[in-house]
């Protein structure tokens, strides 16, 4: 034991780097034909993670750049989805931009539309107040008949005729005024309205000018129309219109006014009597204007039978020439 001990605490130089302590691991190694599988499994590994950290990184670019590509992709077509709904939602701002501004153009139209109806409304509703106003002032000049105020709904005026004391008589007959330029059914229907809620038995439009009524109006001048008795008339046939109903409303003032319900031949002649004093009233104003125009041509003649008078008298005595001296001087004598 001792002997064994003192060998193994012995000291010798090493034989490799004979005590300088200068070689290295891997010389020392070589000098002993021992491999460093350590060293060698060592750089194995290191190569092996450096060969997988190539491929991982070359894995990574490419996961890399497919990534950006596909980002750039997606964005790209985010990009166009973007601007394919912008471009949708300028169009749809510009129409409807163009929209409102056709309502705002169609609002100017409607306003100033409005106002020129208003304008007309209100020049008619003058024009037909004036209408009114002059037909009430002529009516009150004629002699027996009675009008009443301007009435404030249902029909223009009540006309009556009036007894010696001045007190209007039955029936009374409603009276419309019309300055248009042609009266229509509605106008006889809102005055058949009207003559029923005042229970008039006798109901009269009354137009300005004859050719406002419409052919069948001036052919059925008179007649009954849903228990009321119609009355188509002008301001200047109503008069005479009215002096030609005289004894037929006597006779419904006194028999009732179903009068005329019980005489329908009255009636149909009492139509036919208008419609043949409207053809002489219109032959009498043809035979009026022929006169004139008879008078205005002799009247033209006059003149031009005068003028070619008065150029023959100057002609005969205006001097003839002379040709010599002694025709001059007979001529003279």
């Amino acid at each position: 034991m001792t002997v064994r001990s003192q060998l193994q605490s012995e000291t010798i130089e090493c034989p490799l780097c004979l005590g300088n302590g200068e070689l290295k691991r891997i010389e020392v190694l070589d000098r002993l034909g021992v491999k460093d599988f350590a060293r060698v499994a060592q750089l194995s590994a290191e190569e092996a993670f450096r060969l997988l950290q190539a491929k991982h990184d070359r894995e990574h670019e490419t996961a890399w750049s497919r990534f950006e590509g596909e980002v750039a992709k997606r964005t790209a077509e985010i990009k166009e989805r973007h601007k394919d709904e912008l471009r949708s939602a300028q169009l749809e701002r510009d129409n409807l931009t163009r929209r409102v501004e056709e309502c705002l153009r169609e609002v100017a139209q409607l306003r100033e539309r409005n106002q020129q109806m208003e304008a007309e409304m209100a020049k008619v509703a003058h024009v037909g107040k004036r209408e009114e106003m002059d037909f009430a002032e002529e009516a009150r000049s004629w002699g027996g008949i009675a009008v009443s105020e301007k009435l404030p709904k249902n029909g223009d005026f009540l006309l009556s005729y009036r007894d010696p004391s001045g007190a209007p008589l039955e029936p009374r007959m409603i009276v419309d005024n019309k300055d248009k330029a042609s009266v229509t059914e509605g106008d006889f229907k809102k005055l058949i309205r009207d003559a029923k809620e005042r229970r008039c038995p006798v109901g009269i439009v009354v137009a300005r000018e004859e050719g406002q009524l419409r052919q069948h109006d001036r052919e059925r001048r008179w007649g009954q129309e849903d228990g009321v008795w119609i009355l188509r008339t002008t301001r200047q046939w109503l008069p005479r219109d009215l002096e030609v109903l005289k004894p037929v409303f006597e006779r419904m003032r006194t028999e009732g006014a179903d009068f005329l319900q019980k005489n329908s031949a009255l009636a149909d002649e009492i139509r036919r009597t208008f419609v043949d004093l409207d053809e002489v009233e219109r032959e009498l104003k043809r035979a009026a204007k022929a006169i004139e125009t008879v008078s205005l041509m002799t009247a033209k003649y006059r003149d031009r039978l005068r003028t070619l008078c008065d150029a023959a008298a100057s002609a005969k005595i205006a001097p003839k020439p002379e040709h010599d001296g002694s025709l001059t001087a007979a001529c003279r004598q």
